[in-house]
C-alpha cells in the first residue's frame, strides 16, 4: 500500500482515511443492445454468447483520437489471448456523423478494427455500463460478472496481466471455455487510394496526397488519378496524415522535398522525390506518455502528428495525440533539429490567449495565411476555427474565430460568432485572404471572411473532407479546390461559387448525458488500483496528479488547478445551472512488489492517463460526490483490490 498526498497539503493520507466514494460490488454485465454489429458476418451477439472467455468491452468514438490510441494498445493484448480473449467494440458516437451506419462500417475499416463491434448510437449500453469518456474499457470475466473498468490510455500492460490472472483463475475452476473468434473479415477493399487524408500542390500541376490507410504517400498527375510515383508503404510509414513542401533552403541542407506527419509512428518523416528516400526528421517512434516536452527531434518522442504548416523558419505540428501546438526548427542535419511545445496546456477544451496556456481539442488542419503571419487551425474536437499570431512581444496568441465548445456542433452560417461547423480536419487560405474549411462531418467545404466576420457553405454533398488545395482553372483562371475527399478514396476538383450559400442548420450538441451535482462543496476522487506486479513509483514523491478546471470559468469557485493526489473538495458555484467539468489525471506505476514495495532498480514504468470532459448540471439536492474511474477493479477479481483511498 502506497500513501497518497492531498493537494491542499501534501501530507500522506492517514490509516483512517474516508473510504473510498467509489462502492463496488459484483454485478452481472448488463446486456449489449445497439442497433447492429459489425465485423461478425451479420451475426448478432448477446454479452451472454461471450461466457467462457473473458471479454473486454471497448467504448470509443471514431473522431477521438485517445479512442485510435487504445485500439493500438489492444491489438497485442489481443494477440496474446487468440483464444480466451473477446474484444468488443462499442461504438457510441460523440457527433451526428458518427452515428451514421455507413461512415462508422467505413471507420471500422480506415483503422483496422479487427474485432466485433456493436453500434450504439443512442448511447444505450454506454448509459448501462455508466462510462463517462471516450475511450472506456470495461473487462468481463467468463462468468459474465464486471471485474474492472478503465478510462484513457496506457493500460496495455496492465490489462494483459488482468486477462493473464482471470485466465489461470477461470481455467482452474473450471469456467474457462476456450472457443472460436467471432470476428469475421469483411470483403476487402478495392481501390486505388484508402481514405487519403491531406494533400499538396506542386508547381507543375500535380498533387501529392498522403494515402493513409495504404500507409504510403502519392505523387498523382493533374488528372488526380494517374500516379507518377509511390513512396513508403507499410513498414516505413504509418498512417501518414499532413504533407508539406519543404522549403529550397531545408531541402538542400536535409536532402528532403516534402515533410509528412507520420501520425500511427508519432514522427515526422522527409520524402526526397528523385529516389523515394525516406528518413526520420523528428520523433523516437514511441508515443509520448508525458504532458510536457522538447529538445533534441530525434531524442523526443510525439503524440500522433496530424498536420504542418510554415511559421516563419519553423514547421507548426497539429500533434492532435496531446491536444497541443508544437514546433520543429529544422537543423543542418537531422540531428540538429529541435522540437517545442508551442501552445496548449493538454486541457482539452476551447481556451484563447497567450499560445502556452490556451486549450485546445484535437487540432487536426494547419494552413499558412498568405503574408505568413498567421497559421489557421481546425481544432476538431471542439468543431472550430483557431488561428495562431505572434503578438507585439513576439509571443504567439491563440484566438478563436469559429466554435463554442467541447459538445456544440452543427451547420449553421452567417455571423462567425454564431456559425456551427461539425469536427473539421483541413483549413486552406483562399486567394483573397479568406479561409474554406473542410467541415469532415458535415460533408461540406465552409469559407470565413475575416473581413466581414461571415461563415457561408462554399460546397456540400462530399464524403469526409479531409483538406483542400487551391488551383487556378487552366480554362477560366478562376480559383478552384481540389478537395480530398477521405471516405470517397479520392481527390476531387470543386468550383467556387460566385455566390456562396447560406445553411441555416439546427445546432446540435452531444448526446452525452449531463451529471447533476449539488452547489457548493463536491468530493471528486478518481480511482486507480495499479495492476498486478505494480505499485505506484513513490521512490520521488507523489506519483499521482490532477488537474481540475471547468468552463465557463465561473461554475468552479475554488478547487481548481494542478496538484498532487487523486482526491479534491472543489466548490460549484450556485448560480450557473450549466458546464462542464474538465479533469486530468496522472498516475505512475512501476513494476515491483505491492506487499514489500521494492520496486528493481532498473524497473519497466507505465504512466497512465485520460482526460474527462463532464457535462455537469447543477442543482440542489443533486449528489456531492463525482467519484471517475482511471483504473478500477472490483473486489475479489485479480490484482490488489485497494480503494483509491489507500492508493
Amino acid at each position: 500500500m502506497t500513501a497518497a498526498t492531498t493537494p491542499s497539503s501534501g501530507a500522506p493520507v492517514a490509516a483512517d482515511a474516508p473510504p473510498s466514494l467509489r462502492s463496488r460490488v459484483r454485478v452481472r454485465a448488463p446486456e449489449l443492445v445497439g442497433r447492429g454489429w459489425l465485423n461478425t458476418g451479420g451475426r448478432s451477439y448477446s454479452i451472454k454468447d461471450f461466457r467462457g472467455r473473458v471479454t473486454v468491452l471497448d467504448f470509443w468514438t471514431f473522431c477521438c483520437v485517445n479512442c485510435l490510441h487504445v485500439l493500438d494498445e489492444l491489438r497485442p493484448v489481443e494477440e496474446q489471448f487468440p483464444d480466451a480473449l473477446t474484444v468488443v467494440g462499442v461504438h457510441s458516437p460523440k457527433f451526428e456523423h458518427e452515428a451514421d451506419p455507413d461512415a462508422l462500417a467505413a471507420a471500422v475499416e480506415r483503422y483496422a478494427v479487427h474485432h466485433p463491434v456493436l453500434d450504439d448510437p443512442d448511447l444505450t449500453t454506454w448509459r448501462a455500463y455508466a462510462a463517462r469518456a471516450w475511450p472506456t474499457l470495461v473487462v468481463v470475466d467468463p462468468e459474465g460478472f464486471v471485474v474492472a473498468s478503465m478510462s484513457g490510455e496506457g493500460h496495455g500492460p496492465g490489462l494483459a496481466a488482468l486477462v493473464a490472472e482471470l485466465v489461470e483463475e477461470h481455467r482452474a475452476k473450471g469456467t474457462l471455455q476456450p472457443g472460436d473468434d467471432p470476428y469475421v473479415a469483411p470483403p476487402p477493399p478495392d481501390t486505388a487510394l484508402r481514405f487519403p487524408g491531406k494533400a499538396v500542390g506542386l508547381p507543375d500541376g500535380s498533387f501529392v496526397v498522403s494515402d493513409t490507410a495504404n500507409h504510403a504517400v502519392v505523387h498523382l498527375e493533374a488528372d488526380l488519378e494517374t500516379e507518377r510515383a509511390r513512396w513508403g508503404g507499410p513498414g516505413v510509414l504509418h498512417e501518414p496524415q499532413g504533407v508539406l513542401l519543404a522549403t529550397p533552403d531545408v531541402a538542400a541542407r536535409l536532402g528532403v522535398d516534402l515533410v509528412v506527419a507520420d501520425s500511427v509512428d508519432h514522427q515526422l518523416k522527409g520524402i526526397r522525390f528523385c529516389d523515394g528516400a525516406v528518413r526520420v526528421l523528428a520523433g523516437t517512434g514511441a508515443q509520448l506518455r508525458e504532458r510536457s516536452g522538447g529538445g533534441p527531434a530525434l531524442e523526443q518522442a510525439l503524440s500522433t502528428p496530424w498536420d504542418l504548416a510554415w511559421l516563419g523558419d519553423r514547421v507548426l505540428v497539429a500533434m492532435a495525440g496531446t491536444h497541443q501546438l508544437w514546433a520543429w526548427t529544422p537543423g543542418d542535419t537531422p540531428e540538429d533539429g529541435v522540437v517545442e511545445v508551442v501552445g496548449g496546456t493538454t486541457n482539452e477544451g476551447l481556451r484563447d490567449g497567450p499560445a502556452p496556456d490556451a486549450w485546445f481539442a484535437q487540432p487536426s488542419g494547419l494552413a499558412t495565411s498568405a503574408d505568413g503571419s498567421r497559421v489557421w487551425v481546425a481544432d476538431s474536437e471542439t468543431s472550430a476555427l483557431r488561428s495562431v499570431t505572434t503578438g507585439d512581444d513576439g509571443e504567439l496568441v491563440v484566438e478563436t474565430h469559429v466554435g463554442t465548445g467541447l459538445f456544440d456542433f452543427g451547420h449553421r452560417d452567417g455571423d462567425a460568432a454564431q456559425a456551427l461547423l461539425q469536427h473539421p480536419l483541413g483549413v486552406t487560405t483562399l486567394p483573397d485572404g479568406s479561409v474554406a474549411v473542410s467541415d469532415t462531418y458535415n460533408g461540406a467545404v465552409r469559407r470565413y471572411d475575416p473581413s466581414t466576420g461571415q461563415v457561408s457553405t462554399l460546397a456540400q454533398g462530399l464524403a469526409e473532407p479531409s483538406d483542400a488545395v487551391v488551383e487556378p482553372d487552366p480554362e477560366t483562371g478562376e480559383t478552384r479546390l481540389v478537395v480530398v475527399e477521405s471516405a470517397a478514396h479520392r481527390l476531387t476538383r470543386v468550383a467556387l461559387p460566385a455566390d456562396a450559400q447560406r445553411v441555416d442548420g439546427p445546432a446540435r450538441r452531444t448526446q452525452r448525458p449531463a451529471t447533476p451535482l449539488a452547489p457548493g462543496a463536491v468530493e471528486l476522487e478518481v480511482t486507480f488500483v495499479p495492476p498486478a506486479g505494480q505499485k505506484l513509483d513513490d521512490r520521488w514523491g507523489d506519483p499521482t496528479m490532477l488537474d481540475v478546471s471547468a468552463s465557463p470559468e465561473g461554475l468552479l469557485v475554488s478547487g481548481g488547478g494542478r496538484a498532487r493526489g487523486l482526491r479534491r473538495t472543489v466548490t460549484l458555484a450556485d448560480g450557473i445551472r450549466t458546464g462542464t467539468l474538465h479533469v486530468s489525471v496522472q498516475a505512475a506505476a512501476c513494476d515491483g512488489d505491492p506487499d514489500t514495495g521494492e520496486v528493481p532498480e532498473h524497473a519497466a514504468c507505465h504512466l497512465f492517463q485520460q482526460d474527462w470532459g463532464i457535462p455537469v448540471t447543477v442543482a440542489p439536492g443533486a449528489p456531492a460526490t463525482l467519484a471517475l474511474d482511471l483504473r478500477g477493479v472490483v473486489p475479489g477479481a485479480p490484482g490488489p483490490a485497494t480503494s483509491s483511498a489507500e492508493v
